[in-house]
Order: structure tokens, then sequence, then C-alpha cells
């Protein structure tokens, strides 16, 4: 095995692990969003997700190699920002708006390393492997693209229409002038 092809099967256990890390963080993000739709396309991506891990033990049955996992610090990293975003912003308007920069961090991420896997296997002469990784940056170009639709649609408009620590300020205000 060259050094190429030692550096392909790496990536791909680390995107392997991401995944499987994404399918478990998935549900978490669809239960914190407060918009229906943006609900609904976290539930899609985490269908999509599952199938992203089956089609990665089908990239490592085309190249010969036993699916394993490398852990990928960095879905690792961003999930867990994500995770704080949630709770930082847990009662606020700009949660979704949250939510989806989070969910957007990954995407981009995940769009990084199966472009680079593309190109390697195409370098590697791995057609089989080229196209299943093809489907799938695919997918998340699309999941990315959605994320951008639902942002600028309402949530970011959401945000932008409340001032939660404001309103918290003249609440109090309020209650010590009438007290």
């Amino acid at each position: 095995m060259n050094d190429l092809e030692k550096l392909f099967v790496s990536e791909l256990r680390d995107i392997y692990d991401g995944e499987q890390q994404l399918v478990e963080a998935l549900p978490e993000l669809e239960k914190n969003a407060v918009s229906g739709e943006l609900k609904q396309a976290f539930h899609e991506h985490w269908e999509q997700t599952r199938n992203h891990v089956n089609r990665l033990e089908r990239v490592f049955q085309s190249i010969g190699q036993e699916p394993s996992r490398k852990t990928c610090r960095g879905l690792e990293g961003i999930i867990d920002e994500g995770e704080l975003m949630a709770k930082e912003f847990e009662k606020n308007s700009a949660l979704d708006a949250a939510l989806i920069e989070a969910g957007q961090k990954a995407e981009h991420y995940e769009i990084t390393s199966y472009g680079t896997l593309c190109s390697w296997a195409e370098e590697l002469g791995r057609a089989q492997a080229l196209d299943l990784l093809k489907q799938t940056l695919s997918e998340e170009k699309d999941a990315d693209a959605k994320l951008t639709r639902l942002a600028e649609g309402e949530r970011n408009v959401e945000a932008t229409r409340h001032d939660t620590e404001k309103s918290g300020e003249i609440s109090s205000m309020f209650k010590k002038m009438v007290s």
C-alpha cells in the first residue's frame, strides 16, 4: 500500500467515525430546534447520515478494507461546540440560528473531507469508491444549501426581532418601579 492509499484509508476511518458521531448528535439538534422546518431538516439529515455510514462501509469493502473508526476530532469539536451553543441560547430566539450554524460547520467539514476523498479515490483509480463518495458529497452540499435557505428565511429574521437581554432588563426595571 503506497502512502496516498494509507492516507486515504486513514481519512475514511476518520469520516466514518465522524458520521457515526453525527448519527448520535443529530437527534439532539432536532429536539432543540424551535422551527418545525428545522426539526424536519435535522431529522432528514439524520436518516441520510445513517445511509452515509452504510455507504462508507461499502467504500471500505470496495477497497478491500474492514470498516474501522479513527476518532474524528474535527466533528467531535464541532458537535461539542454546538451543544454549548444550544445550552447558551436555550431560551433565546437565536437558538435556531445557532443550531443552523453548528449544522453548517459540520456540513462544511464533511464537504471538505468528502471532496478530498473523491480526489484521492480518483488519483488511486478507485472508481467504485469514487462513485459512492461523490453521492455523499452531493448530499452534504444539498444539506448545507438547505440550512442556508432556512437561515436566510425565518430563523435569522426571528432572532433579530428579539432582544432577550433587553426585555429582561425592561421587565426588571418595570418590577422595581411598581414595587
